[in-house]
């Protein structure tokens, strides 16, 4: 690449201002999770772990968590397998678990790591089910709170009830970057899915993670889910709970939204809403004043009025 001196300039000038941030943040832990969306193309998904890996270049200790949502769907529609989705969490029977396993810790983990390869990151791939990382039940029957009193059977879904940080932290004091897959398992070995928003609350909280950073398809948390324009910059938990109660949380932002609530209620600091549709959407939340998604933290009264009017 050759560079004129007012690009060289241009870059100087970002460095500048992201050093405090690099001081900030280095030997600090990030969990950052992707949804399957950005792994649609190999583009995107170089975008994103390009960020990744500028982040690691930095000393930040970087867990990243993956779903793949679509990429399930996919295959599962190929094998002529139904897909069903309740509140933004899909059912799993016992054919499915099988299809999840392919993709997860198949499909999807691999390319993530051939690409860390590609751009000198140590990356492991791992699951939940590795070490015992995740340790999980799987679900009782759930009544809906829709008001149809109906009961759904998640089939082969976990709930967690704990996770293994001596797994993740001898990674990351080994300078290695963990990849995980959401898949877990029960104690008698039965293979569970797991939603990997809730996954990714999980190790936030239990390795005490400096931030939750949640890449989606939208630019953050919307005021309206129609209007892109409504991005909502900066919010607390009473904020979230007010706007589910006014329904502007639909789908897979229903998950989000408890793992938001989960992560923070453990102990992690900061989480971040942000696209993974640009290429510095992850950059642009922690290394500069303004950010570009969404901040939630536990109590927005306790935000300085620098947090204030950088996030507004």
């Amino acid at each position: 690449m050759i560079m004129n001196r007012s690009d060289h300039a241009l870059a100087i000038r970002a460095l500048r201002s992201a050093a405090p941030y690099i001081r900030m943040y280095k030997g600090k832990t990030f969990v950052v999770k992707a949804g399957g969306g950005v792994f649609a193309d190999a583009d995107s998904t170089r975008l994103l772990i390009e960020q990744l890996a500028i982040l690691h270049y930095f000393g930040v200790r970087v867990v990243m968590v993956h779903g793949g949502g679509p990429q399930l769907t996919a295959l599962s529609e190929s094998l002529g397998l139904a897909t069903q989705i309740v509140d933004g969490r899909r059912v799993t029977d016992e054919k499915s678990i099988d299809v999840t396993s392919m993709v997860l810790n198949g499909l999807i983990n691999t390319r993530i790591l051939a690409i860390c390869r590609d751009l000198n990151i140590d990356a492991v791939g791992i699951s939940g089910v590795d070490a015992g990382l995740v340790r999980a039940h799987r679900r009782a029957p759930v009544k809906l709170e829709d008001g149809s009193e109906r009961t759904i059977d998640y089939g082969f879904v976990g709930d967690i009830d704990a996770v293994n940080t001596a797994v993740l932290l001898k990674l990351l004091d080994n300078g290695l970057m963990p990849v995980v897959s959401p898949l877990s398992a029960d104690d008698k070995g039965v293979l569970l899915n797991i939603n990997a928003d809730t996954v990714a609350a999980a190790i936030g909280a239990a390795v005490q993670a400096e931030k939750l950073i949640l890449c989606t398809g939208a630019p953050g948390i919307l005021e309206d889910a129609a209007d892109p324009g409504s991005l909502i910059s900066y919010t607390d938990l009473r904020g979230l709970q007010r706007l589910r109660a006014a329904g502007s949380l639909l789908d897979g932002m229903l998950p989000k939204a408890q793992a938001i609530e989960d992560a923070i209620r453990g102990g992690v600091r900061r989480v971040h809403i942000v696209s993974y549709k640009t290429g510095e959407g992850i950059l642009g939340e922690v290394f500069t004043n303004e950010g570009t998604g969404t901040l939630v933290v536990q109590d927005v009264n306790a935000l300085s009025p620098a947090e204030i009017t950088a996030s507004a």
